[in-house]
């Protein structure tokens, strides 16, 4: 057996146990995830996602029984470990207003809504993505209390647990990972280092990454980050990679549901034109260098606030500008390799990859 046989015997191997029909994943992208999107992605043999970040409980049971409704394939749900509650700095966040507030304008904000919203319960979260018992629950950010895992592991749903660095990947394994999801630096949206103060420092590559999580842990290994064509799936698997997942390489599918403008952008982003940023969230993400990502990573800009005062200091301008179209006040995440997305049903877009995987592997 030549070794490219043996990458996509591999391959194929994990897609059954994940009973899928192609070693291909739907990246759990919150607010980014649309049923149809999954749906489409599930039934052309590769798994569905949401991420549940935002979302109730009752949301995320109501996603999992939509999804069900249209697809009998798998899916796997996501949510973010906690951070450590930050302390707060009063002052720094009406710089942050104050400096918000022309973008505010600039995008059409409504006025403020009066009273304060209730944060989501990550446990309550949690027991929902539980009773939904999907194949799969990944994490990010952080590894899963051991009382989860080992519910998990009781209802016989996988964890895939996200990882930046090798050692992140060891401890994830160490307590209980089922797959590893190598995610390099070239990733669209949040990082998911499982420290904060870590995101910025410990950005790695993909084609550094992956290989040396494959040679430290003895559990599958996902690609993702900066993968949108079947070179990039090809090049994972040479790597080592079991299967790939894919975030920005289906924003511009047919089902997904992201703003015109941005979707349109992405067609003509540039590895270049991407940066690291805090600016939306508090925590380290890759958008498209917008108007206001440039200026709020300027030099006499405040310091962005931690996860998840930020967020809620900037959901008037991202709102706003979501509902006008305006990619410079958006949250417009996007990977490295954005401008080779395709808009194109998502069935033909998971089709194609795996197809021309196959012929570049011979």
């Amino acid at each position: 057996m030549n070794r490219h046989q043996a990458m996509i015997d591999q391959s194929r191997r994990f897609a059954q146990t994940q009973q899928l029909r192609v070693p291909i994943l739907l990246a759990p992208m919150a607010g980014a995830c649309p049923v149809a999107l999954s749906v489409a992605v599930a039934n052309a043999g590769g798994m569905g996602a949401c991420g549940a970040l935002l979302m109730s409980p009752a949301q995320i049971r109501q996603w999992a029984a939509d999804f069900r409704g249209g697809s009998t394939g798998s899916f796997q749900l996501n949510n973010w470990i906690p951070d450590p509650v930050a302390a707060s700095d009063a002052d720094n966040d009406d710089r942050l207003r104050a400096f918000l507030a022309p973008w505010e304008a600039e995008m059409g904000a409504l006025e403020p809504v009066v009273g304060s919203q209730t944060r989501l319960d990550f446990e309550e979260q949690c027991h929902a993505m539980l009773e939904a018992e999907p194949a799969v629950i990944s994490s990010i950010m952080g590894v899963y209390p051991a009382s989860m895992v080992a519910e998990m592991k009781r209802r016989g749903i996988a964890w895939f647990a996200t990882a930046t660095t090798v050692a992140e990947a060891l401890a994830a394994v160490s307590a209980g990972a089922d797959v590893i999801v190598a995610q390099g630096m070239e990733a669209g949206g949040h990082r998911g280092a499982f420290n904060a103060n870590d995101a910025q420092t410990s950005l790695v590559g993909l084609f550094s990454l992956l290989p040396a999580i494959v040679d430290a842990v003895d559990v599958p290994v996902v690609a993702t980050g900066g993968i949108s064509d079947a070179r990039g799936v090809a090049a994972a698997m040479m790597l080592g990679a079991s299967a790939v997942q894919l975030g920005t390489g289906f924003l511009r599918a047919e089902e997904s549901s992201i703003a015109p403008s941005w979707a349109e952008a992405l067609a003509h982003t540039a590895p270049e034109d991407t940066v690291t940023t805090r600016a939306f969230s508090g925590r380290l993400g890759r958008s498209i260098r917008t108007r206001y990502v440039t200026a709020a990573s300027a030099q006499d800009a405040p310091d962005p606030a931690p996860y998840p005062t930020q967020r809620a200091l900037t959901k008037r301008m991202r709102d706003a500008a979501a509902r006008s179209d305006r990619i410079d006040g958006m949250q417009a995440w996007a990977g490295q390799s954005a401008r080779l997305a395709k808009a194109a049903p998502a069935a033909d877009i998971v089709n194609d990859l795996w197809l021309e995987t196959l012929e570049m592997l011979g």
